[in-house]
């Protein structure tokens, strides 16, 4: 499916159990491309988290082998691929434990070899650009929900990688939050950032996410382009998830005996067509 050239992430015939004998990921053949931007997604369990945590050294392969720019990473120390790979945690706390706001972007900063001066200078920039400044000297600890995964972003993209791994990135975020979070991916995406994210949010991967991989008990069931994946029923069904709302509606109105057009996949898009559809039907009724 992609090309061996543009391959940046190569899991071969991984394997991986953890030492209580839970195996967790079974024969998985991956490729992702410089660029890309994939969803992964599947039920509780499936094995999403624990395949991203290898691309950072967190995990090692049982079997098999994983490759970032053709290298593997058994022969990487996670100092650095945490210079390639950046991964923001489900629980932002997980990663969050200096003493203030402006420590955590210093100590995140410490990887690059950077000056004393040049150090406070890019946290400056960074406690700036995230909204962040009179914060500087707060713990963490004391950041709400929003703010301290503003603040694992911020952590992590100060150190500027060029893979950025989110798991599940809009849980407990509002609409605004969710809309920075895009802006965001906007940005880096136009950098040729290779993005993946954890999820289990069906109507964001469906819009704003052009690849899916779907899991289920630690194997990839399915690889392709989101708006065909799903939307097949027998998929979505195995991998735990749920239809789309919007193709939910498309199958509602069909029994209805109303077609909707195939290029119908956003929300925006399925409320003009039936803007049209009803100013159509009361032009003939008058």
């Amino acid at each position: 499916m992609l090309n061996e050239m543009n391959s940046l992430i190569h899991f071969q015939d991984v394997n991986f159990s953890y030492p209580n004998g839970t195996i967790a990921l079974k024969e998985i053949n991956l490729k992702i491309n410089k660029g890309e931007s994939i969803a992964v997604m599947g039920q509780n369990g499936a094995g999403k988290t624990t395949l991203v945590r290898m691309l950072n050294g967190l995990l090692r392969p049982t079997s098999g082998r994983v490759l970032i720019e053709g290298e593997d990473i058994i022969t990487s120390t996670i100092g650095l691929l945490s210079k390639k790979v950046g991964i923001i945690f489900q629980n932002p706390m997980h990663q969050l434990f200096s003493n203030t706001v402006a420590e955590e972007i210093k100590f995140s900063l410490k990887s690059l070899d950077l000056s004393k001066e040049e150090v406070e200078e890019k946290t400056n920039t960074i406690l700036n650009e995230y909204g962040f400044e009179r914060y500087a000297d707060r713990s963490p600890m004391n950041l709400s929900g929003g703010e301290s995964k503003k603040l694992a972003i911020a952590s992590i993209m100060c150190r500027d990688p060029d893979i950025l791994v989110f798991d599940e990135p809009t849980l407990g975020q509002d609409a605004n939050e969710i809309k920075i979070f895009l802006d965001m991916l906007e940005k880096e995406s136009k950098k040729k950032k290779t993005i993946i994210m954890v999820t289990h949010n069906v109507e964001f991967a469906f819009e704003h996410v052009p690849r899916v991989v779907l899991m289920t008990n630690g194997r990839i069931l399915a690889d392709g382009p989101t708006n065909r994946l799903l939307t097949n029923e027998t998929l979505v069904n195995r991998s735990s998830l749920i239809l789309p709302q919007v193709f939910r509606l498309k199958l509602g109105l069909k029994t209805l005996g109303l077609e909707v057009p195939d290029n119908i996949i956003q929300k925006v898009d399925m409320v003009k067509f039936l803007s049209n559809y009803f100013e159509t039907e009361k032009k003939e009724v008058n």
